[in-house]
């Protein structure tokens, strides 16, 4: 689904460290939010630090339209992620937005969706899972990390869906990787999966899938400098060629993918 792009100066209402590493930045404007499919990205202008040239990429997380909020979680990885972990209630931020093609639309009613998300990797599956109750659909999350730190976001998932945890160390749900745990031992509990994490991991659910024919598509987070496939930055290889995955995905079929 294709939606309108703009470039605004959005007015930062929040900012919550969830962990040491990641953040949830919490955006408003006086007009209301423009239409955002669940999936798409925003690129976020880094001001005030000497370094940092570029805008960044960053998954909507949650659109709030009762307070007309836009939601990014972000994880500090650099110096311009560190620099908007600076920013203070009633700075504005320039955005570009909403990017990309997200997630796949409800097909039928009563839809079984496993959303399975890694650390930072969650983020987008949030505002899916919203979009998936709101169209009769029945999502269910299957959220994964290194230990319990890792895991964000829970309490907000569970308004949209059954969470179950996974993590490598068992602080939290039951230890190992999410291809791991019990839930996807079950027979025929899925229609279809959407995923969103670390590659390495996005590659074991890819294999799950395609081991029981289920269809699945996932969220890739290759470097996107500019999000509108200028700069080639984000390439990635499918059947069809190299393509950018800023203008292409970031949500791909993995049957169009050289996994």
């Amino acid at each position: 689904m294709k939606t309108k792009m703009q470039v605004t100066d959005l007015r930062v209402v929040g900012v919550k460290a969830l962990n040491p590493r990641a953040f949830l930045l919490k955006l408003t404007d006086d007009a209301p939010l423009p239409l955002i499919h669940p999936g798409q990205f925003a690129e976020l202008r880094v001001d005030g630090h000497p370094q940092v040239y570029l805008r960044r990429p960053i998954s909507i997380h949650f659109v709030d339209r009762t307070n007309n909020e836009l939601w990014l979680l972000i994880q500090k990885v650099g110096n311009g992620t560190q620099q908007l972990s600076r920013l203070q209630v009633g700075d504005h931020v320039n955005v570009l937005f909403p990017l990309g093609n997200g997630f796949r639309a409800v097909e039928q009613q009563g839809e079984r969706v496993l959303l399975i998300g890694g650390g930072v990797g969650v983020a987008p599956l949030l505002e899916y899972g919203k979009y998936l109750t709101e169209h009769a659909a029945v999502p269910t999350f299957l959220l994964g990390g290194r230990s319990a730190g890792d895991i964000l976001q829970v309490d907000e998932f569970r308004r949209y869906g059954e969470v179950w945890l996974t993590t490598e160390d068992g602080s939290a749900g039951e230890r190992g990787y999410v291809t791991q745990h019990s839930l996807l031992q079950q027979p025929s509990a899925f229609d279809r999966i959407s995923c969103c994490g670390p590659k390495p991991m996005m590659q074991a659910v890819v294999q799950y899938a395609r081991q029981r024919n289920l269809p699945c598509e996932v969220s890739l987070e290759n470097q996107m400098a500019c999000g509108l496939g200028a700069c080639l930055c984000c390439v990635e290889k499918t059947i069809r060629g190299n393509v950018c995955v800023c203008k292409e995905g970031p949500v791909f079929d993995i049957h169009q993918l050289n996994w």
